[in-house]
């Protein structure tokens, strides 16, 4: 997927067609910065399991985002072969205007230093890596509420049953099954049978719910630095400093913001760094001290490094409130 990934021209669509629009201008040495975007790697953390309705893959390498903007849904497509994008819907325009910052325009691999050979390693390997931000915060903000103490497979399972049912279909020619999640009134209105049937209990939908009545003020954050995001994303009930984190990593591209509360993160890191499968936050944090301003950017490295501890314990086993 290496090449380069500068903002080309680009289009967006209206009714009546295809449109020539200008391409967005890039952000200082944007160009340079992409140059061997690693497109898959960089926009990963936004696709919620292999079924995500919002997100998709084609064999070609592109990837589609469905989303919800401000101006309305739209839906994005980035080649992967030469970095070219198009959009559809009302917030097509919203999208391209905000391509290079998705593909990670705004930041700066060279402010990361490694002090381990591990990381050393892996950043030269994943050289293409980026911390995309995607100005948004209930797209992110949802599913991570969503998978506060529930396995990932449940999580992206009850992501999934509901935006297809309350979303919307994807703006465009996107692939088939792709939708647009719903907005903020319709997350509110949700009945309380139909988290239940998505397999949602009631202190996850009430979180979810809460923020949805107040989502002006939680896509505020996306232009607050990431500390004072965060603080703005706890101010609701339900949303603890694992599920901000998880969320403003993604809309405000903050390399410097650690998930902590997780339970398997602190094992990884303490094992990668210092042999010490029992870690805790506390250990992980002061692990990661050396890579301030860049710790989040640093855990991730360590995940994609594949240096995990073996595994112990039986998999976590999913829960289940339906009764089915």
């Amino acid at each position: 997927m290496a090449g380069r990934f500068a903002p080309r021209p680009t289009r967006t669509t209206t009714r009546g067609g295809h449109v020539p629009v200008p391409a967005p201008a890039p952000a200082p040495s944007s160009e340079e910065a992409l140059v061997d975007l690693d497109l898959g790697l960089t926009l990963g953390p936004l696709r919620r399991g292999p079924g995500d309705p919002t997100f998709r893959t084609t064999a070609d390498g592109s990837v589609w985002r469905a989303s919800r903007t401000p101006d309305g849904a739209g839906t994005v497509r980035v080649r992967a072969a030469d970095g070219r994008a198009e959009a559809w819907g009302p917030g097509g325009g919203w999208l391209m205007a905000r391509l290079p910052a998705l593909l990670g325009a705004e930041d700066d691999p060279a402010a990361f230093v490694p002090r381990h050979k591990l990381l050393a390693l892996t950043h030269r390997a994943r050289r293409g890596l980026r911390l995309t931000r995607t100005g948004l915060v209930m797209e992110s903000l949802i599913p991570s509420i969503l998978e506060q103490k529930v396995t990932t497979d449940e999580a992206y399972r009850s992501w999934r049953l509901l935006v297809r049912k309350y979303g919307e279909p994807a703006p465009g020619p996107a692939p088939e099954g792709m939708y647009v999640m719903p907005d903020a009134r319709t997350w509110a209105m949700i009945p309380s049978w139909e988290w239940h049937r998505a397999n949602v209990d009631g202190k996850r939908s009430a979180a979810v719910v809460r923020a949805a009545r107040v989502a002006h003020r939680m896509e505020e954050a996306a232009h607050m630095p990431p500390a004072e995001a965060r603080k703005r994303l706890e101010l609701i009930p339900g949303i603890g400093p694992w599920t901000s984190a998880e969320t403003i990593q993604r809309s405000n591209g903050a390399p410097d913001e650690v998930t902590t509360g997780d339970l398997h993160l602190p094992g990884i890191v303490g094992w990668a760094l210092a042999g010490d499968r029992t870690a805790d936050d506390a250990t992980m944090l002061g692990l990661l001290a050396p890579y301030a301003g860049q710790r989040h950017r640093a855990a991730r490295l360590i995940l994609l490094s594949g240096r995990v501890p073996p595994r112990r314990a039986p998999r976590m086993a999913p829960g289940n409130i339906t009764g089915i």
